[in-house]
C-alpha cells in the first residue's frame, strides 16, 4: 500500500524530490493530482510504501521540504 508523503507544486520539484529519495534508496511514485492540467501547472503527489513513509518523511524534513 502506498502513502502520500509530500505534495509538490511543480513537476520540476517533484522530479528533484524523486531523485533525492531514490538516491537514498527508497521506492517512490509520482502521481499528478489533476488529469486535464498541463504538466507544468499541475501538482504532484510523492508516494512511498506505507512501511517506509516515516523514514521518507524524516529525509524530507532533513532536506528542508
Amino acid at each position: 500500500m502506498w502513502r502520500v508523503v509530500y505534495m509538490a507544486r511543480t513537476k520540476a520539484m517533484a522530479d528533484h524530490i524523486n531523485k533525492l529519495l531514490v538516491r537514498e534508496g527508497f521506492l517512490i511514485k509520482l502521481k499528478p493530482v489533476y488529469r486535464n492540467v498541463p504538466e507544468e501547472e499541475n501538482y504532484y503527489e510523492i508516494l512511498a510504501p506505507k512501511t517506509e513513509a516515516q523514514e521518507v518523511h524524516n529525509i524530507l524534513m532533513e532536506n528542508g521540504f
